[in-house]
């Protein structure tokens, strides 16, 4: 009976070493693909390659023997003798597969819980798996059912939508003290990475125009430049304060940049207009003393950082309700899948007694002679009526999900009782497909 099978390793079962060494670039996917679903035993296969994580999802036959062939595909294709690569890995199967891929696309496995990359990597793995004809029916509907579940996530519940990192910390404060942040101009103190990533964040929130200073002007014009901003010379920064409504600051100054006599200058020229500062710098940029000053607004790393920790401890509580959502969404998929599994045993079973009955109601027919048109409509009622009360019992059986037994199972007893010929492993005919 098909089952299918993840074999993989990630952030948490393998150090980066090993990740990179089984990792498929982009041009060597479609090679992959071909290699992986020639294995013995497996029928369709998607291949997840990240920095983060290296998974191949397939439909097997046997889901031992399924990743039994996975491994050795992997081993193959990297040139790696297995015992390299084979402690790291994970083995799943049935349900267990199922809540391992559902609750990777939410983003709940992911190395920073709710990122929102992860759901993108996912489509283009099953993207590249349609493009080069490696999935078939049941992962189509395997993934495409991941994709909803991933939404249902993002939507019940808030697991993606507190900041976790000082960027986009730094952009959530700013809100909550200067709500919308559409008539606000930004300055950059310092053109380094911090920097830059808190000004496309806070750009990206609605800030209307981007002030760049650094003590060494050809990194602020270039830096500038990408956001479509004004350089500003670092020793006219003074001049141009009295601008800018947030201030990111991250140098390798020793001493303050900004001191609070500086500050209460600039608040005096802008007539008290609120200002937000966030000083990613360690040593500090600007004096926390400024504090104290009405309508001046100072957050260092360390604020910053408790934002970050209350953040997380909400996105670990929402992601008990989104496991909860998971759990509810594997059993669906359970149901569809044992459908799929039990629904060519019950036509055969059918077919097996619809061909019984046409041949008694032949036979009894022929017996009767020349018989009326209502006694031939009679005979057939009859027979028919005895072959779906004959049916009912062992076609609800099939179907039923909770007597403990699987479908394999009941499927094997029915096959042998009723003697039905062995068919396929139970997946539809046809299939589809949707879109690192």
């Amino acid at each position: 009976m098909s089952q299918i099978v993840i074999v993989g390793l990630n952030h948490k079962t393998a150090p980066v070493e090993v990740r990179e060494r089984l990792a498929f670039p982009a041009d060597t996917i479609g090679h992959a693909l071909r290699e992986a679903v020639a294995a013995e035993g497996v029928s369709e296969g998607v291949i997840l390659s990240t920095c983060n994580r290296v998974e191949v999802c397939a439909l097997a036959e046997d889901g031992r023997r399924g990743a039994e062939a996975v491994e050795r595909f992997l081993s193959s294709f990297h040139g790696m003798p297995p015992e390299t690569f084979s402690p790291h890995l994970y083995r799943l199967a049935g349900d267990d597969a199922v809540r391992h891929l559902f609750r990777v696309a939410s983003s709940l496995d992911s190395m920073v819980l709710g990122e929102p990359q992860i759901l993108g990597q996912v489509k283009d793995a099953y993207a590249w798996a349609c493009d080069h004809k490696a999935i078939g029916p049941v992962l189509d509907k395997f993934f495409t059912k991941a994709f909803s579940v991933a939404k249902r996530v993002r939507t019940e519940t808030r697991v993606a939508n507190s900041a976790v990192s000082v960027s986009y910390a730094a952009v959530e404060l700013a809100k909550k003290i200067l709500g919308n942040l559409s008539d606000n101009t930004v300055m950059l103190i310092g053109a380094g990475e911090m920097c830059e990533l808190a000004a496309r964040h806070l750009l990206s929130a609605g800030a209307r125009g981007l002030l760049v200073t650094n003590r060494t002007f050809e990194r602020a014009v270039r830096l500038a430049s990408d956001f479509d901003g004004t350089p500003v010379r670092f020793e006219d920064l003074s001049v141009h304060l009295k601008r800018a409504d947030i201030v990111i600051s991250s140098t390798g100054s020793p001493r303050f940049v900004l001191t609070r006599a500086d500050i209460e200058e600039v608040l005096r020229v802008r007539k008290n207009r609120p200002m937000f500062f966030i000083d990613m710098a360690v040593p500090r940029d600007i004096d926390p003393d400024a504090n104290e000053v009405a309508n001046v607004y100072v957050y260092d790393i360390d604020d910053l950082n408790n934002v970050i920790v209350t953040n997380l401890e909400e996105r670990q509580r929402e992601a008990e309700k989104a496991d909860g959502i998971v759990a509810a969404e594997v059993q669906a998929f359970r149901r569809w899948l044992d459908a799929q599994q039990v629904t060519p045993t019950i036509v055969s079973l059918r077919r097996k007694f619809e061909e019984i009955r046409e041949s008694e109601v032949g036979k009894a027919l022929s017996a009767l002679g020349d018989a009326d048109p209502r006694t031939r409509k009679v005979v057939e009622s009859l027979a028919s009526a005895i072959v779906n009360k004959a049916l009912h019992s062992p076609i609800a059986s099939l179907k039923r999900e909770s007597d403990g037994r699987g479908p394999a199972d009941k499927i094997a007893v029915v096959r042998e009782i009723f003697d039905l010929p062995e068919e396929g492993g139970g997946a539809p005919a046809e299939g589809g497909g949707d879109g690192k």
